[in-house]
């Protein structure tokens, strides 16, 4: 077989949640593949959608790993991670502040905060980076991203002139922002920020009423979010103003703005305070990975996670990665433990094909016990017909 005959693949899967990581199922997959084609060049490039893994998929493409110890959701200390590679910074902040950092997984739908992202940027900015990739999903507050900018030199202070406490329910006593204290090296760096949601901060489609209850919140708990963000938003519209920090707008115009309601309202933050961009959570990270340089000329791509079904549709992980393949004319086809959408959807995704691991192994329990397994072997099958 010559060089320029030998066919790529290039597999680049989002996590089989509860089963194994995005890596994981990369190198799963990949081992399939290479037994089914032993002469093909298998590119193993994982993947996320800008929520958890983000930071493991820029590790897997090269980035270096810097530890960095920060404040959890609860106020305790958690010891997170972020990517750097040359000037360029990934942080996570499902890593930081999400869910998966409350102790004991207790929820704390009105003290959690984003403080630990804040103080994770800080670290970022400390190693020279001039862009910050923030990744957002999976937290673990509604506190409008207000801890992360206290990380960063916003204050906050009641009417009595005291800074106010940590969470979303104590922006409801916020009577003024202070930005003369904002960490200055902010206005030298480019942040764009990686997510898959469109909410507004406010509304009934905004991060209190929609992801509120996700993390917790009651009913009286939501009513007392909402009025809070709307309070951040509110107070935010002056100290934007006269601060000139973003130039994108007021705090009132940027509540509106789709994606402002990602991460408890953290991305409402970050567009107003730190003049980011918001970015599709899937195309950032390929753009990060290399994905368009590893697929262009390859003969296939395989992505997958532990689901497809409408969530998919709505912009996961795997939908990016086929739009990309599609874009480069690259057929894609998907790897999942259970395959919800018919072909006529599948199809119209951009799929050429899906693979489900319940047609091996139907018990849902023992399919996500043997993950590694059954991947491997629908590697392979997939290597037979498409290699």
């Amino acid at each position: 077989m010559t060089a320029d005959a030998v066919p790529r693949v290039v597999v680049a899967p989002d996590k089989f949640k509860g089963s194994l990581t995005a890596a994981g199922a990369a190198a799963a997959l990949a081992a399939g593949l290479r037994r089914g084609a032993p002469g093909a060049d298998v590119v193993e490039l994982p993947v996320a959608d800008g929520g958890d893994g983000t930071v493991a998929a820029a590790l897997a493409a090269g980035f270096r790993p810097a530890g960095v110890r920060v404040e959890g959701p609860a106020g305790g200390p958690v010891d997170a991670t972020i990517a750097v590679r040359g000037r360029t910074a990934v942080v996570e902040l499902a890593d930081t502040s999400g869910l998966g950092r409350l102790p004991g997984g207790a929820l704390a739908p009105l003290t959690a905060s984003t403080y630990g992202v804040g103080q994770a940027i800080r670290a970022a900015l400390d190693r020279g980076a001039t862009r910050i990739v923030l990744g957002l999903g999976g937290s673990a507050s509604t506190d409008g991203g207000a801890g992360m900018m206290q990380a960063l030199g916003l204050r906050l202070a009641d009417d009595s002139g005291r800074e106010i406490g940590r969470g979303g329910a104590a922006l409801g006593g916020l009577a003024a922002i202070d930005a003369g204290g904002l960490d200055s090296r902010l206005g030298t760096v480019t942040f764009l920020v990686a997510s898959d949601v469109d909410n507004p901060l406010l509304g009934p489609r905004g991060a209190a009423a929609v992801f509120g209850p996700q993390k917790g919140a009651g009913r009286a708990d939501v009513t007392r979010l909402g009025r809070a963000l709307a309070r951040w938003a509110a107070l935010t519209a002056g100290a934007v103003a006269g601060a000139d920090l973003s130039g994108a707008g007021t705090g009132a115009d940027l509540a509106g703005a789709p994606g402002a309601g990602a991460a408890g309202g953290t991305g409402f933050a970050a567009l107003a305070y730190l003049g980011a961009r918001l970015v599709p959570g899937i195309d950032l990270v390929l753009d990060l990975v290399g994905f368009r340089r590893a697929a262009a000329g390859a003969r296939l791509v395989v992505t997958g996670e532990g689901t497809l079904d409408r969530q998919t549709l709505g912009g996961k992980a795997p939908l990016g990665v086929a739009r990309a393949a599609g874009r480069l004319g690259v057929p894609a086809v998907a790897v999942a433990g259970r395959v919800l959408l018919s072909e006529a959807e599948l199809t119209t995704a951009g799929f050429a094909a899906a693979y489900s691991l319940a047609a091996v192994e139907p018990d849902p329990a023992a399919s996500m016990a043997r993950a590694a397994e059954l991947l491997a072997l629908t590697g392979t099958r997939i290597a037979e017909r498409w290699c």
